[in-house]
């Protein structure tokens, strides 16, 4: 048997995307994530510790996963947060495919929670907590927002509980990062796939025989699979799938890109009061702010601040 998979629709995008795909004939909806560039321009901002930046980098992943099937203009927005080392990590994703993320973390918490051979999963990093995604449809709309508590010990898995719980829609993820080498030397890469069930009528009859064969071919899906930028993603699919045939569909390209800028920075300080403003002036006469996302720093004169 080859990896070359006749009965799957080729893709323009490469790598730096998220795509649906469809097995045919099965009542089962899914997604596929690759990250090469976008998941190493997030981490590279900050000296995030191997396990801090591997839970970013599957934050990114997830929110690209789910945002992507948006079918409005807007945001998704991916956050956990709780009483461990990590106190949150955040990921948000525009539907026009720009990402940025950023974790908050105590680094002697992490040290101390890393000391054996087994990276430490989500539950370890943030501890007691909670799982939130929001939608942000733009001013002209209230956001909405579904949380739940952080289950089992992986992001996977507290995404897998908040579709349940939330949604009622019984799904499966998967979620990949790690470092690569490269001629270039070496580079982040993440990866994450999703299957959801879709319900069964009388038409479709009963899914559930269809959904436990389709979970157990998914379980096969391997971390190297989703991070292999050899692997193209109609080869993976066609490695999980190929006795049914699969189809990818509407790939879209992702990119890392901050929304900040002076202008808003300097729209953010104005809501200070004078004298607080006077108190972020360094000796040289200037404020300084930096971006949490991508580490940006910002010089702003004080009366640039009073204009804005």
């Amino acid at each position: 048997m080859t990896d070359h998979a006749p009965h799957t629709a080729v893709s323009p995008v490469r790598d730096d995307l998220a795509a649906a795909f469809q097995i045919e004939g099965w009542p089962v909806r899914g997604r596929l994530v690759r990250l090469g560039d976008t998941i190493d321009t997030i981490l590279a901002a900050h000296d995030y510790p191997e396990p801090v930046a591997a839970l970013l980098g599957e934050a990114c992943a997830l929110a690209a996963l789910v945002g992507s099937s948006l079918k409005f203009e807007g945001r998704l927005i991916v956050q956990a947060q709780g009483d461990g080392p990590v106190r949150y990590v955040v990921a948000d994703y525009d539907t026009d495919g720009r990402m940025r993320g950023y974790c908050r973390f105590d680094a002697d918490e992490v040290a101390a929670a890393s000391q054996g051979f087994v990276r430490p999963g989500a539950r370890a990093l943030l501890g007691q907590g909670v799982f939130v995604m929001t939608l942000d449809r733009g001013p002209d709309f209230e956001r909405t927002q579904g949380i739940t508590p952080i289950e089992g010990e992986s992001l996977s898995l507290a995404a897998e509980h908040y579709f349940q719980q939330s949604e009622q829609i019984p799904t499966k993820v998967r979620l990949a990062v790690g470092e690569v080498s490269t001629e270039a030397g070496r580079s982040w890469r993440a990866g994450g796939a999703l299957i959801q069930l879709i319900a069964g009528d009388e038409a479709r009859g009963s899914t559930e025989e269809a959904w436990d064969r389709s979970r157990a071919l998914f379980h096969t899906l391997a971390d190297d699979e989703l991070l292999d930028p050899t692997i193209t993603p109609e080869t993976l699919l066609f490695r999980l799938f190929h006795e049914d045939g699969v189809r990818l569909e509407d790939a879209r390209a992702l990119v890392a890109e901050c929304r900040c800028s002076k202008d808003r920075i300097a729209s953010v300080l104005t809501s200070f009061t004078p004298e607080e403003r006077a108190d972020m002036v360094e000796p040289d006469g200037k404020i300084r702010v930096t971006c949490e996302y991508c580490a940006t720093v910002y010089e702003l004169e004080p009366a640039e601040v009073v204009a804005g």
